[in-house]
């Protein structure tokens, strides 16, 4: 059994449970439509609430004995590496560890004040000695175990060769850079957002991802302590699972922008940050969890959901800042299978794109689908792994271009003869073209 890992201060009543994602059962089930439909964080609506709870993008392709992909493009290599970022800077990264000493936590009520893991990725003056590690051993473990991959090493996904610095020097003048916060769905963590962090840096964005701790599957914190997935334990996990799972993360957000933009930040380079350019995207629950952190938090004016069914509705007073839906085809086009974002759509009264990816699956906009090809896992047959990155990358930065640089993107207006694969939708007509 799995131990989960005490917060300083809480009692022994957690430790020895076993945090399992509530549709693991379905792991296994390597069709588009079983890891389009079912890997994704549950609704308020009829059709979704109530479900046990969504599983991890490993364990939607699980259990594997690799080898077991035919006819993949990308080469197998037993050591994983994230795509070159397409921006003129070199990338530092740094991580932050951060406590808010005025909540405890959501979910172990014996911890009193909430922990943070937070990496930070920003555009940097030259390359540093050595590059970052994509996640400890431990996190690569438990990812690896949850999923079942037999004859995947362990820590296979803690020697993911990266492409940031650790603590390069920063580049950029004091308030000049805008900041993007990145959130992982659930269970997920912070890590597999890495390609698209990367690339943002490298543009001149800084950018912070959150594990949400105890959501994750296991996040380290200094010192080697690795907390696990208590959430996961949560059952049922129906509507008002997936509210509370929106207020905490809205509330970490808060949090980790007061930490970096308040009067006393926690990176020794916060000042560079501009706190009038910042924006947010996320996937899964992450995405999904932009809108409320949207509704409760002014400084973020423009957010991007990347596959995330939606949690509680928008308010009829309406959303009116920008925000871009962009999800698999299969899952999200308009009056298809999520009915959520039809209805948050209606809420929109600002500046608003639905954008759709042909033979996407639900953890291509991760670095996941990139991962598991490259390990021999599992191979998307409707988009490849690196193709999928590239998309997710140009479409993100292009928003967060047009809304935070004021640079025109054309990219986000009509369709593409470079990227085929993307629709954009025009619900009222329930058509995406």
């Amino acid at each position: 059994m799995r131990r989960v890992t005490e917060p300083e201060g809480a009692t022994r009543r957690y430790a020895g449970r076993v945090p399992r994602t509530g549709m693991i059962a379905l792991a296994g089930l390597l069709a588009l439509a079983a890891s389009a439909s079912l890997a994704v964080a549950p609704a308020a609506s009829a059709s979704t609430s109530g479900t046990a709870g969504a599983p991890t993008a490993l364990a939607a392709v699980g259990p594997q004995t690799v080898p077991a992909v035919a006819g993949a493009r990308t080469a197998v290599s037993s050591t994983p590496y994230l795509p070159k970022p397409t921006g003129s800077h070199p990338v530092g990264t740094t991580f932050l560890h951060l406590k808010d000493t005025s909540r405890p936590d959501p979910w172990v009520p014996a911890a009193k004040a909430r922990e943070l893991m937070v990496s930070l990725w920003y555009p940097a003056t030259s390359p540093g000695r050595r590059t970052a590690p994509y996640m400890t051993a431990k996190e690569s473990e438990l990812l690896i175990e949850d999923a079942k991959l037999t004859g995947v090493p362990p820590d296979a996904l803690s020697k993911t060769r990266t492409n940031a610095f650790v603590d390069a020097e920063p580049a950029g003048r004091k308030h000049s850079l805008p900041l993007v916060v990145l959130s992982p769905g659930f269970t997920e963590p912070r890590s597999s957002l890495t390609a698209l962090a990367e690339d943002l840096a490298s543009q001149g964005y800084v950018v912070a991802g959150i594990d949400h701790t105890y959501e994750s599957l296991g996040t380290t914190f200094p010192g080697g302590r690795t907390t696990t997935c208590v959430a996961c334990e949560v059952a049922p996990k129906g509507a008002e699972f997936w509210s509370k799972v929106g207020r905490s993360r809205a509330a970490d957000t808060s949090f980790v922008l007061d930490s970096l933009t308040g009067p006393h930040p926690k990176w020794r380079s916060a000042a560079l940050i501009d706190a009038s350019r910042i924006a947010m995207a996320g996937q899964s629950a992450g995405g999904a969890v932009t809108i409320p952190t949207m509704l409760k938090d002014t400084r973020v004016r423009a957010g991007i959901d990347m596959d995330g069914t939606t949690f509680d509705p928008i308010p009829d007073s309406g959303l009116s800042r920008p925000f871009m839906f962009l999800g698999s085809q299969a899952m999200h086009s308009p009056g298809g299978k999520d009915t959520t974002w039809d209805r948050d759509w209606r809420q929109l009264t600002g500046w608003r794109r639905w954008l759709v990816v042909t033979g996407a699956e639900h953890f291509s906009f991760t670095d996941t689908s990139l991962l598991l090809e490259q390990l021999g896992v599992y191979r998307n047959p409707g988009l490849a792994g690196a193709r999928a990155v590239e998309i997710t990358r140009r479409y993100v930065r292009a928003f967060f271009d047009l809304h935070l640089l004021k640079k025109p993107q054309p990219l986000l207006d009509n369709p593409s003869t470079t990227y085929p694969e993307l629709k954009l939708c025009a619900p009222e007509k329930k058509t995406c073209k």
